[in-house]
């Protein structure tokens, strides 16, 4: 079975708005898809060393959602995110070599070695944090939106999360109090059909995750979350909104996972999807369908691909490189950070 088949409609609907999106601004999004995919596959090469003490969730097929949705926000907007990390962080400004140094377990990681990839923190590029429980997230962001609203202060707050933390009592709560505060949330569930091995459709009756969430009286759309365009013109309305006072938006964006649910590698092998639905989806490859789209329309081509690839691979070996080169933490940091009466 070819699970949740793709509509195929692509970009072709933003044919007559290119004109509104600059060279720049289109090229940036492709980069930063292709970014944070290399980084996932180097990430992926390296991890069977067994140096990154950490699990990973590696987000590759993914990479329009966080791409598009943190593409509409601000440096003081913050973000929130579940145990998928990588994505939703760098998309979002996160230093990547703060990042690489978190996973290989190094003093100066982001989080001082003691979060790993599913604990990332940077409270400079607005990225508040991240929980490895599912939906563990959701009350924190809406509870920093509604601190948003009592100090007055015009930031957005954007929680990540996926398809399982819909299956969780404390989303439902989080939406129905910011729906009832009218709280300037963005709540985005990056639907990639599986919770680890478990499909969608063993998991959840044949209601779209989009429309049980409007029965909480929210803004909800659902959009093809490998589609970066789409994402972006979805996210920037919903920021709008937030920011005008107008409530919170619930997007659901949809896009497979390419690879198994934690780990290095495609776990289809294993039986609980067919390898031939991989290969399906990734015909939909978000970084090659805007790329595409960008080079039919004279904003890049090849040579300039070429140089965003060489100027992205160069920037992950060095950031592995400073990672492991970096100094690991020494017994006397397990008394930092903590407190006690």
């Amino acid at each position: 079975m070819i699970r949740y088949a793709y509509s195929g409609k692509g970009f072709e609907p933003f044919e007559p708005a290119i004109g509104k999106y600059d060279r720049e601004f289109l090229v940036s999004l492709l980069w930063s898809m292709m970014r944070i995919r290399m980084v996932q596959e180097e990430m992926e090469r390296r991890y069977r060393e067994d140096e990154m003490k950490t699990p990973i969730h590696l987000v590759i097929g993914q990479e329009a959602t966080s791409v598009g949705c943190c593409a509409a926000l601000e440096r003081k907007d913050q973000v929130f995110s579940g145990h998928r990390t990588n994505g939703n962080y760098l998309a979002k400004g996160g230093d990547l070599k703060a990042m690489m140094s978190e996973l290989y377990c190094r003093a100066n990681g982001c989080v001082a070695s003691r979060g790993g990839s599913m604990h990332l923190l940077d409270k400079e590029a607005g990225y508040a944090g991240s929980s490895g429980i599912v939906a563990g997230s959701l009350p924190i962001a809406t509870g920093a939106a509604l601190a948003a609203r009592m100090l007055k202060q015009d930031w957005a707050t954007m929680v990540f999360f996926g398809d399982a933390a819909t299956e969780e009592g404390t989303l439902w709560e989080s939406l129905n109090y910011a729906a009832l505060r009218e709280l300037p949330v963005i709540y985005v569930c990056e639907n990639n059909f599986f919770s680890v091995c478990s499909p969608l459709e063993a998991r959840q009756p044949k209601v779209e995750i989009y429309e049980k969430a409007a029965s909480f009286g929210l803004h909800s759309v659902q959009v093809d979350g490998t589609n970066v365009l789409e994402v972006y013109e979805t996210a920037r309305s919903a920021v709008e909104r937030a920011r005008s006072g107008k409530g919170p938006t619930f997007i659901e964006s949809l896009a497979y996972r390419w690879r198994g649910h934690g780990g290095a590698g495609d776990d289809s092998d294993t039986g609980y999807r067919d390898p031939a639905e991989v290969e399906h989806w990734k015909q939909y490859c978000p970084i090659e369908g805007f790329y595409n789209f960008l080079a039919k329309r004279g904003q890049i081509d090849e040579p300039g691909r070429n140089a965003l690839v060489k100027q992205i691979q160069n920037e992950v070996l060095k950031a592995f490189e400073h990672a492991i080169s970096s100094p690991v933490p020494e017994e006397s940091d397990l008394f930092k950070h903590v407190y006690s009466d």
